[in-house]
This record gives structure tokens, C-alpha cells and sequence, in this order.
């Protein structure tokens, strides 16, 4: 393939749903800290969405969608990581969806579950590069910490970004630097160490 190296992106998100599969309805929201490289610093952009009556899986699998829906449209392609504290999303696409797909969509145990997302979210990656990364949550990682405090936010007010936005990460950062927390954390750092 030709033409321009793919831009290097670094994605961190986070879904939420109040109630959770509990009494109806179970407000959910998904959020995505998006950051690229420009010039010597780092661009960064906010994406978020809602959903008025939902599950965590859905909302994970809703945002991976529409991140990287929003990156095709930004930059054609991208090289990814992509990192979230969701096991469901990150094991379903980097171990249960070759088998499904070998299979044609079907999973030994039944019916696949969100399977019309999934296939959505197949699509939508199939133009990038993609890592796909897990981290614990909820264990003080701060891109994490942000991204889920914006789902929840997402969720409780049941708003959308309407696309990227110029994310609020940096004051996010300096008001919990305020607070005593992430004093030594280097933001750039993880967007620097790829190759």
C-alpha cells in the first residue's frame, strides 16, 4: 500500500450503565480519550454517547464502533491502541471473533450475543490497524479514570458529543494533580513509547 504512513492514535475508553441490566430503564453512556501525535505535542479529543435504556456490554461494543467510525473519517486510517478495562470487548476481539467468524458468525455454545454489533464493530476495525489492550479498572489509571468519569457523566445526563471535541483531559489532570493525585504522571508518555 502506498502513500502516507497511517496516523498513530491512542484511544482510552470507558462505558457506564446506571442499573445495569436491573429494573428498566438502565441509562448507559460510553466515552473515548482519543490522542495523536501533532508536531512535538499531543492533539486530544473527547467522544461520548448515551443511551437511554442498555447494558455495559452494549455500550462498550457501541463505543468501539463509533471511535472508530470518527477515526476513519478523521484520518482514513489509523495505527490504534486501543485500551479499555472492558473484558468483554477486548477478548471478544482479539479471541472470540476469529472463531465466530470461521464459523460464520456462530459460536459453539449458541446464539452470539450483540451479534449484530459486533459484526458493526468487525466493520468499523477492519480499516485500521488495531492493538487491542486491557487494563484494570478502577486501579487509578488516569486516561481511565477520565474516560470513565465522562460515560458516567454521558449516562447521568444522557448526552453526546455529536463527534470529537477538544477533550478536557488536561484540566481533569490539573484539578486531580490539586487533589494530590497523578503528580509524577507523564501524559505523553504513551503516545511516545509506540513505535
Amino acid at each position: 500500500m502506498t502513500g502516507a504512513p497511517a496516523t498513530r492514535v491512542l484511544v482510552h475508553a470507558d462505558e457506564s450503565c446506571l442499573g445495569n441490566g436491573t429494573e428498566p430503564p438502565n441509562p448507559g453512556g460510553n466515552a473515548a480519550l482519543v490522542e495523536a501525535p501533532a508536531g512535538d505535542s499531543v492533539a486530544r479529543w473527547d467522544l461520548y454517547e448515551c443511551s437511554p435504556d442498555t447494558t455495559n456490554q452494549k455500550m462498550a461494543l457501541a463505543g468501539a464502533i463509533a471511535t472508530l467510525e470518527w477515526l476513519h473519517r478523521q484520518w482514513k486510517r489509523a495505527r490504534v491502541v486501543y485500551v479499555s478495562d472492558s473484558e468483554y470487548l477486548i477478548k471478544g476481539m482479539t479471541e472470540w471473533v476469529p472463531g465466530w467468524i470461521a464459523r460464520g458468525w456462530r459460536r459453539k455454545g449458541g446464539a452470539i450475543e450483540n451479534l449484530p454489533l459486533w459484526q458493526k464493530l468487525v466493520q468499523a476495525a477492519a480499516g485500521h490497524t488495531i492493538e487491542w489492550r486491557w487494563v484494570r479498572g478502577h486501579a487509578g489509571h488516569a486516561k481511565n479514570e477520565y474516560a470513565n468519569a465522562l460515560a458516567m457523566r454521558a449516562a447521568e445526563r444522557q448526552e453526546r458529543s455529536n463527534g470529537l471535541v477538544p477533550s478536557e483531559f488536561d484540566s481533569w489532570l490539573a484539578h486531580e494533580r490539586a487533589r494530590g493525585r497523578y503528580s509524577a504522571y507523564d501524559p505523553d508518555e504513551e503516545l511516545h513509547e509506540r513505535r
